[in-house]
């Protein structure tokens, strides 16, 4: 019976740390060298790290990707690597090293590379031009990058119709909320149609606004998930392949003969002889899945705990206001960092409630975390003083508010200063849409940690852990009182906005699903609600465009997967006539 053993490594890498890669890697193919795989395939560009970005355009960053592949080389024995790296001949390409006993035996070049969303692959590479097809162990194994097995008759077509009954698929697909699943059904399918195992590793680990969540999975040839790695944690999954199921089904579909004569014969390149032996079968392993909830929570996490320690920050601090958001904030950094890693900061003035300093602390003392007490009512005064011979005969409106959210920004940024913490803001998706934060106030920090997390699904999240706490470590009050930014008397969020079970569906069809205004409208919004949550949306953006960087959590974030100019006259409820 032909089978092969391979691994799939999710290993989280650090953009152009060339010795931490290096060392990640070697050590995972001395672990699966000791289980006696056959193959282990590692993520795409997992030397440079995904994605490295401009850094492509250094010719020397090329160059010591190279060389850092040369390192992996030299370690590899009788077990066959798959290496994302960036090959370089007349141009650059995102590409895939086949490595066995010291030796690159061939390279694969990505075809198919996205220029959407998150990604400008063509800013920086040339596209592969041809598939190839690697025999390793007397299996015909086709090796795919990405991109190129989200198209049906894309190179992994071509490499099943020469006979590949192993596609291999090298992957840095960034999560967003939705997409395991969407992943998941388009690589069943593609097993299923190109009768082929498919194997597919994928990053793990959090880059700047990017998160990855690995979840790597091998199918069968009818399309069965056969093996399933952790969610949003590093992982090496072993997986034992039957290889003769794929012959056996093969000789039941005729279509696939007169496919074959429709493409062209692909050069194939002998790795190996043989397979190892004397192996003892693994059983094949299938990590659970996460509720929606759980899946964003682990998502924040990772991205804010990599922000941090790939950035060298060792401790964050947080505005602790009592509210939902700041309730979160600190759960999530505490989570990532642990709770001597994280310090809170009450800065109450004179509108800030008792109930709200009370939960502010009650929440420090569940987690356990230092705080630190900065009133700012005397230095909010003081600036009225100085400044109320220029404000003379002017009434009091968010002007005064914005002030006292600025002095905030200021405490926070000077502690920071000084002890070289992190700043963590806590605005959430719905806010910034609509540009209910105050510039160098609120939004004043190196990390927005909720960024991309609509208002009603930060409840959702912040239920959700204290669930899985099984006590109330966000107070019971901080969900029952209604949001406030308490900057004047009675202030409440809804006294300048809709609620928000109302507002975040308007933000989500209008951000998320370019709705056109009426199409809003006639899924039975007020259309003067909608005019106006679509005018803050517009006229907001250059306060987006300072906004710190933050986690991608929805499938259209703000900055590189929604891009809109700041100075623009076009008025959506108003058609070209």
């Amino acid at each position: 019976m032909r089978s092969l053993r391979i691994a799939l490594a999710q290993i989280n890498p650090i953009v152009g740390d060339f010795k931490y890669n290096v060392k990640r890697i070697v050590e995972s193919i001395k672990r699966a060298e000791e289980v006696n795989a056959d193959i282990i395939c590692f993520p795409e560009l997992v030397l440079t790290g995904y994605p490295p970005e401009d850094l492509l355009l250094k010719p020397q960053f090329v160059e010591d990707n190279l060389k850092a592949l040369e390192q992996v080389v030299k370690n590899t024995g009788e077990i066959t690597a798959v290496i994302g790296f960036v090959d370089a001949e007349d141009d650059i390409y995102n590409a895939a090293a086949v490595v066995y006993n010291g030796e690159v035996k061939g390279v694969y070049r990505k075809m198919f590379l996205p220029n959407y969303g998150v990604f400008d692959e063509e800013r920086y590479f040339q596209a592969g031009k041809e598939p190839n097809l690697f025999v390793i162990g007397g299996v015909n194994v086709g090796i795919t990058i990405y991109e190129d097995i989200w198209y049906a008759d894309g190179p992994a077509l071509i490499q099943s119709l020469n006979g590949a009954e192993l596609i291999v698929n090298i992957s840095s697909s960034p999560y967003h909320l939705g997409k395991r699943e969407f992943r998941r059904r388009m690589l069943a399918t593609r097993a299923s149609d190109y009768c082929s195992f498919i194997s597919y590793t994928n990053l793990v680990g959090g880059q700047d606004e990017l998160v990855f969540d690995g979840g790597s999975m091998v199918f069968d040839g009818e399309g069965n998930l056969i093996a399933q790695a952790k969610i949003f944690e590093e992982d090496l999954l072993f997986v034992d392949l039957n290889v003769e199921s794929v012959f056996r089904k093969r000789l039941h579909d005729p279509r696939r003969r007169k496919e074959k004569l429709k493409v062209e014969t692909l050069q194939k390149i002998f790795v190996c002889e043989r397979t190892k032996n004397n192996k003892k079968r693994i059983e094949n392993r299938i990590e659970r899945d996460l509720t929606i909830e759980e899946e964003v929570f682990k998502a924040l996490v990772v991205g804010t705990r990599d922000y941090a320690k790939k950035n060298g920050f060792n401790k964050v601090l947080v505005g602790l206001s009592g509210g939902i958001d700041s309730s979160l904030v600190a759960v999530i950094a505490v989570e990532a960092l642990g709770n001597n890693n994280v310090v809170g900061v009450l800065m109450p003035s004179q509108f800030t409630s008792k109930s709200s300093i009370e939960d502010a602390e009650a929440l420090a003392r569940n987690l356990g975390i230092k705080t630190i007490r900065v009133p700012i009512t005397q230095i909010f005064e003081m600036y009225l003083e100085e400044l109320k011979d220029v404000f003379k005969g002017k009434e009091w409106d968010a002007t005064e508010e914005n002030i006292q959210a600025r002095i905030r920004g200021n405490i926070l940024m000077a502690l920071s200063n000084k002890f070289g913490w992190l700043v963590l803001t806590t605005g959430n998706k719905s806010e910034m849409s609509v540009g209910y934060a105050t510039l160098y106030g609120d939004m004043a920090g190196g990390f927005a940690v909720i960024k991309d997390v609509f208002k009603t699904m930060v409840y959702r999240i912040a239920r959700y852990f204290n669930e899985k706490a099984g006590k109330e470590v966000i107070p019971k009050r901080v969900f029952e009182k209604p949001p406030s930014a308490e900057l004047r008397e009675d202030q409440k969020d809804e006294d300048n906005l809709p609620p928000y079970s109302i507002l975040d569906p308007i933000l989500k069809s209008y951000i998320e699903e370019d709705k056109s205004f009426d199409e809003i409208v006639a899924d039975g919004f007020d259309r003067e609600v909608v005019k106006r949550i679509v005018k803050m949306v517009d006229r907001n953006e250059y306060k987006r465009r300072q906004a710190p960087p933050g986690i991608k959590i929805t499938p259209r974030a703000f900055g590189k997967d929604r891009r809109l100019p700041i100075t623009s006259r076009y008025v959506p409820w108003e058609s070209y006539k």
